[in-house]
């Protein structure tokens, strides 16, 4: 299939959720990433996460936004599988692309039946399945990973375990034509973080960040200027706002074209009142409870998407 007249948007109005049939806390996870908390005492974690999930699947069509809900599989048991777009993105051009998982029990979460659910309303033009990294120890965690700049094809990625320098230049941006902007955050205890996701959000007229996070000056400043001269207005987060994922948001659109900023509610409270008012003039705000599975699962309303850029059949 050949797409002409591609028009890139850095917003989706189609938007992938997986349904959790076995979300809990993912020990093979949990050494690279510091957002993620075991708590013993909680015994309904399953439920008390379908509940939240609910909640947000709902919110967003409540507000007139396409979701698209695939349920997980009971087996083979995929503790995080509720954030897809770490394993899957699709993009404007056709293109699909599989990713390099860190964790072995987050490789599962490539099922056969997601991709086909999808495929039913969308064309596709190519797969590109870098999945074969995996024996090579080397990753490349999608949308968590990445932070994409869609219209102006710029790429961010701050360097982790699960963000490969090599596989994000030459595999992804690359391919993509994108260029591509590295660097490397660490948390209030010196931490890396694991997903530039959960670091900063660009929307269409403005980017949600934690500079203080980039602890080189050139590569917080060459991150700042890029955004700047694509045009993006900063609105700068705390890693203390960072820790509560103020950064892991996502701006979406709806049937008419309107625009929404989602997050969860402990996004929202970490958020000033005079951030909220600025954020607020560009789009509303939709925020819902997720706090079992940003306990638990480490991840909050953006992994909790993978935006769908296909064209339609």
């Amino acid at each position: 299939m050949v797409l002409n007249n591609i028009r890139f948007m850095q917003t989706a109005g189609d938007l992938l959720m997986i349904r959790p049939a076995a979300f809990g806390f993912n020990p093979q996870t949990v050494a690279t990433n510091y957002f993620q908390q075991a708590n013993t005492s909680e015994k309904n974690v399953q439920e008390l996460a379908a509940q939240e999930f609910e909640g947000l699947a709902t919110l967003l069509r409540d507000h007139d936004i396409d979701v698209l809900v695939v349920n997980d599989t009971i087996a083979p048991t995929k503790p995080d599988a509720v954030f897809p777009n770490n394993w899957i993105s699709f993009h404007e051009d056709g293109t699909i692309f599989i990713y390099p998982m860190h964790a072995a029990n987050r490789r599962w979460e490539k099922q056969p039946h997601v991709l086909g659910e999808v495929l039913r309303k969308f064309d596709y033009a190519r797969i590109e399945d870098l999945s074969y990294y995996e024996q090579e120890q080397r990753f490349l965690e999608g949308t968590g990973s990445m932070v994409l700049d869609r219209t102006n094809q710029i790429a961010y990625a701050c360097y982790s375990h699960r963000t490969d320098k090599d596989l994000f230049i030459t595999d992804f941006a690359a391919r993509m034509s994108y260029l591509p902007v590295g660097f490397h955050a660490t948390d209030e205890e010196g931490h890396p973080v694991y997903h530039t996701n959960v670091m900063m959000s660009i929307a269409d007229r403005y980017a949600v960040i934690c500079l203080e996070a980039i602890t080189d000056e050139q590569e917080r400043a060459l991150v700042a200027a890029t955004l700047q001269q694509s045009g993006k207005t900063l609105i700068p987060i705390s890693r203390a706002q960072m820790q509560g994922f103020a950064g892991n948001i996502l701006q979406v659109h709806n049937r008419q074209g309107k625009k929404y900023l989602v997050m969860s509610d402990q996004a929202y409270e970490h958020l000033t009142a005079q951030q909220k008012t600025v954020l607020t003039q560009f789009n509303p705000i939709l925020h819902t409870p997720l706090s079992t599975i940003e306990t638990y699962g480490g991840g909050s309303a953006r992994c909790m998407i993978a935006e769908i850029f296909l064209p339609l059949k």
